[in-house]
């Protein structure tokens, strides 16, 4: 690994109380456009990971850089303000406060670029212009996804984190979340993406990356983890097989 990619976590240990590990020792690597899934078991480490890349959870050891920098640690609005952006799973919306609003909070940091952005977000994500004036907390699983993804990109990030943006929506909502997210990330942006639907997170990324009990299992592109049989067998199941 080098700084030459976008962003680096080299041997990163982490972990939400003192004394007590997720992460030990975790590499991750992602290039310029390039979108990249973490999957894993419950209890990897997975959303560990990108909240510890995001400064939501203290590195105790290791380091995070992007493009050379070292951004350990640094707070959310910082790391904002550098050009990434985060997607929590749960609670990623202000549910009382309209779509507009929402996407306004998400340029809190650059209010005069409210025309283009929203621009910007509404190509990817026409039905926001159609629930401008609703209340987040009134829209369906996948239209507040959409309200989630749509208020990060509103500051032009470079590197979007996405933490299990098809979690608790249905089949058909999944399949638009992951349409979209492939088309933000041939858009330019670079992506990491921590998902349960292992199967569908290897069929839309570059490369993946494999974690068990907070360390590397595996790594490669999407397509060569989607049709490794120790990963099928240990990960994806019976399910995950691909003919």
């Amino acid at each position: 690994m080098t700084d030459e990619h976008l962003l680096v976590a080299k041997a990163v240990t982490a972990g939400y109380l003192p004394g007590v590990d997720i992460l030990r020792g975790v590499d991750l690597t992602l290039a310029d456009g390039e979108m990249i899934g973490i999957i894993g078991p419950n209890g990897a480490g997975k959303s560990t990971l990108i909240k510890a890349i995001f400064g939501l959870v203290p590195v105790r050891t290791g380091t995070v850089k992007l493009r050379g920098r070292d951004i350990s640690n640094l707070a959310a609005h910082e790391l904002v303000a550098l050009g990434v952006g985060y997607v929590p799973q749960r609670a990623n919306v202000f549910p009382s406060l309209t779509v507009e609003d929402n996407l306004r909070m998400g340029l809190y940091l650059n209010p005069k670029a409210w025309v283009e952005r929203l621009a910007a977000v509404v190509e990817i994500f026409p039905l926001l212009t159609e629930r401008s004036d609703q209340r987040a907390g009134y829209l369906s699983g996948g239209e507040r996804q959409m309200v989630a993804i749509g208020r990060a990109l509103m500051m032009n990030p470079t590197v979007l984190l996405l933490d299990e943006p098809s979690a608790g929506l249905s089949p058909a909502n999944q399949d638009l979340v992951f349409e979209r997210v492939r088309g933000i990330a041939d858009s330019g942006v670079s992506i990491v993406m921590v998902e349960q639907n292992a199967r569908r997170c290897l069929q839309i990324a570059d490369r993946a990356y494999v974690l068990d009990q907070g360390t590397n299992a595996y790594t490669g592109t999407g397509h060569d983890l989607l049709h490794d049989p120790k990963v099928i067998d240990l990960y994806l199941g019976t399910l995950g097989r691909v003919e």
